[in-house]
């Protein structure tokens, strides 16, 4: 494994309907490793992410991935991305997606099978997309993320609406992924998620207030959940700014 960050976000700005969104982010990803870019709603989270995977028009900085700019050619078989809203088709059944999928990324046949057990929807295949739940729904978008064994993996909000159980066994997959060399860039507005990340990156505002291992922030702030961190981090920020 490379020593080299696998995302590189330097000095980006982005500004969206005449407001900055992302004021002058700087970041590193390390690679091989759960990252948990946490937040509130509205604080940026969603706008970094496109920058990443190369969608979002940016005012400047810089962004790449595994050593190529973002949004590049090469890349676009190496990234999986998973958004907030499930990007698959209603009126097929989950196999269907996931086939269609495959096709366009030229992904083995058997992957189907397996990342539909991945996800836990085995017992789904054969159902039409619209008549599964929202949380189900997801899923079948993180299926056809996973399909192509993805180097870097960059989720919005994966768990969402998820009963405890299935976001449990989501995070232990994530942290799988990780074990075997994939990158993941995992957001949520939720901080009883950080204990289950590697690294983190807390945002508001369109800032980065702080990136380190959870222990780190935790001993860092003085205290003893990430949230409280969160706090301390945002009450510190606009003390200096006064």
């Amino acid at each position: 494994m490379t020593d080299s960050p696998a995302i590189a976000v330097d000095r980006l700005r982005v500004i969206r309907g005449g407001q900055q969104v992302l004021n002058d982010v700087s970041l590193n990803v390390a690679p091989g490793k759960v990252t948990g870019l946490l937040g509130p709603s509205g604080c940026g989270k969603t706008t970094l992410m496109r920058a990443i995977v190369g969608v979002q028009v940016v005012a400047s900085g810089a962004v790449e991935v595994l050593g190529q700019p973002a949004g590049s050619a090469p890349l676009r078989s190496r990234i999986g991305y998973v958004t907030q809203a499930p990007s698959v088709y209603g009126d097929l059944t989950v196999r269907e997606n996931l086939e269609y999928f495959r096709r366009i990324l030229r992904a083995p046949q058997d992957r189907i099978a397996e990342v539909i057990g991945s996800v836990g929807l085995a017992d789904f295949a054969g159902r039409v997309v619209d008549r599964l739940s929202g949380g189900q729904k997801a899923r079948v978008s993180l299926a056809t993320a996973l399909l192509n064994n993805p180097e870097v993996l960059v989720l919005d909000e994966p768990t969402v609406g998820l009963d405890p159980v299935l976001r449990r066994d989501l995070w232990t997959m994530f942290q799988a992924l990780a074990a075997g060399g994939t990158t993941l860039l995992v957001s949520s507005h939720v901080m009883d998620e950080a204990e289950r990340c590697d690294e983190l990156v807390l945002m508001r505002d369109g800032v980065i207030l702080a990136t380190d291992s959870p222990d780190a922030l935790l001993a860092s702030t003085h205290t003893e959940k990430i949230e409280d961190a969160f706090l301390s981090l945002v009450e510190a920020r606009g003390e200096a700014a006064s």
